[in-house]
């Protein structure tokens, strides 16, 4: 288990800096569709993915993992019971509330959840907005809100759990009781490739281990951001992009993540 030796803010090079120092052990309950992408992207990131999702298993395996994944997407009766364990553990997680909102079974799942406090929740604008009780959800896992649209709603949460949250879109907002950061930049293919948005709430996961919440969300999108151009430039479509960014995850330096960000709003 990653140690850690202090809750510091960490800039974007650093976390990412002390993630490869490190190789933190993610635990990842997430959805079936995207579960070998997810393992894939964490592996280049330079963190050592374990995807236990067995009642029974989920909540003592949590207790040995550096960071935990709670991805709602396909949230099958032995997902629901391994997520309840393994949010007991004590370990920092992320909450990816994957389309909440009209489905009632995730939608009752992501609220009990919430009493555990997540460190982060990571999701798209209509999926903050519903868990928040201030919309309805969006068109299946795909927003038809903007991320600023949804500001108040992170606030609020974040100030409700105690946590940071993460508003994914064309510029990221990330947001926690204090403070908002904008993360702009990245390509659209991203939303071409099955997992894009579910493998970046892995990211923060392994984030956690090295750095505090809101600058392990930051470091993430700012990660999922750099790689993602990087990876367009050569792609000639979403087959050739998806192998591209795990490509330029692996190369990415710390050095190369320097002044992507808008802070505002905090004295951190």
């Amino acid at each position: 288990m990653v140690v850690r030796t202090s809750s510091s803010p960490s800039t974007p090079v650093e976390a990412l800096s002390a993630l490869r120092a490190s190789g933190p052990l993610v635990q990842c309950i997430t959805n079936a569709v995207v579960t070998n992408f997810t393992a894939n992207a964490l592996l280049a990131l330079g963190a050592s993915p374990a995807m236990c999702d067995i009642p029974g298993e989920a909540g003592v395996f949590a207790r040995v993992a550096d960071g935990l994944l709670v991805n709602l997407g396909t949230p099958t009766g032995e997902q629901r019971d391994a997520a309840r364990e393994a949010v007991a553990a004590g370990t920092p997680w992320v909450l990816d509330p994957v389309a909440v909102g009209a489905l009632p079974v995730r939608t009752a799942l992501a609220h009990e959840l919430l009493a555990a406090r997540p460190a982060v929740i990571r999701g798209n604008a209509s999926e903050i907005l519903a868990l928040a009780g201030a919309g309805a959800g969006g068109r299946g896992v795909d927003t038809t809100d903007s991320p600023e649209a949804a500001r108040v709603a992170a606030r609020e949460l974040a100030e409700r759990t105690g946590g940071t949250v993460a508003v994914s879109g064309e510029v990221d907002l990330i947001v926690d009781a204090t403070g908002t950061a904008r993360v702009a930049g990245g390509s659209a293919l991203l939303t071409r490739v099955t997992g894009g948005g579910c493998a970046l709430g892995a990211a923060m996961a392994a984030m956690l281990a090295v750095a505090p919440a809101f600058d392990a969300a930051v470091a993430a999108s700012v990660v999922w951001a750099v790689a993602s151009e990087r990876a367009a430039r050569s792609a000639s479509g979403p087959g050739s992009f998806a192998v591209a960014f795990l490509d330029e995850l692996a190369r990415l330096e710390p050095a190369d993540l320097a002044d992507r960000v808008d802070i505002a709003e905090a004295a951190r």
